[in-house]
């Protein structure tokens, strides 16, 4: 028979019964057993023919089977048949033997696909969690930046406001303190050399920083020691 999902399958079920009505059952049909094996193949296929062949190999044969009994027991009553229908039992299902080995490689390829997929999906929610915390972190890292920038400017913006107090309180005197501390910051790291003039022509250079370092040598203690008879 055919499945809902075009597959071929072999099914195997029996049929348990029993004459509920002795008259009826003699007189009513022409042949009870043979109509009653009509109406369950009948019925099979109806029920498998809506389903995926999974359902029959594995997931709801006690469903299929009792959605069959049901189909049944409406069908023999509609032909006063005398017969109830006690259980209908699923004993094999199986594709047939010529296309087994194609069924059993597509199921392969379906556990395949499941496992690739399952395994995508492990990967997805890895990278994304990664994803996550290096966006909370650059956030945070941001934030961070944020705050450091905004004090370091109200800092800078306090500091232009005492200074211009100040400048407002002795204008003359804050220019020119001002005006020596850059001159301090700017020239404290460079080389520097005076060249002079007088009468006679120019005076030789004079390297500053030797003199300086030359300076410091000579202000270094000294210790001195004295040997006695």
């Amino acid at each position: 028979m055919l499945s809902g999902d075009q597959n071929i399958v072999n099914v195997q079920f029996s049929v348990l019964f029993t004459v509920s009505d002795p008259k009826a059952f003699l007189f009513n049909l022409e042949s009870p057993q043979l109509t009653l094996q009509q109406v369950a193949e009948s019925a099979m296929r109806e029920v498998v023919g809506r389903r995926p062949a999974q359902d029959i190999f594995r997931d709801a044969r006690q469903q299929i089977a009792a959605d069959v009994k049901t189909i049944m027991q409406g069908t023999m009553d509609n032909y006063g048949a005398g017969i109830s229908i006690n259980a209908v039992a699923i004993e094999d299902a199986a594709p047939p033997r010529e296309v087994a080995d194609a069924f059993d490689e597509v199921q392969r390829a379906e556990q395949d696909e499941d496992r690739f997929v399952e395994e995508a999906n492990k990967y997805a929610n890895q990278q994304l969690g990664q994803a996550r915390g290096q966006a909370a972190q650059i956030r945070e890292e941001a934030a961070a930046y944020k705050d450091r920038v905004v004090k370091e400017a109200e800092g800078e913006a306090q500091r232009f406001v005492d200074i211009y107090e100040e400048y407002s309180k002795a204008p003359d005197v804050t220019r020119k303190r001002l005006y020596l501390e850059t001159m301090e910051q700017v020239l404290k790291n460079s080389n520097k050399v005076i060249i002079g003039e007088n009468q006679q022509g120019v005076v030789p250079y004079l390297p500053l920083n030797e003199v300086g370092r030359m300076g410091q040598t000579a202000t270094q203690p000294q210790t001195q020691t004295q040997g006695g008879n």
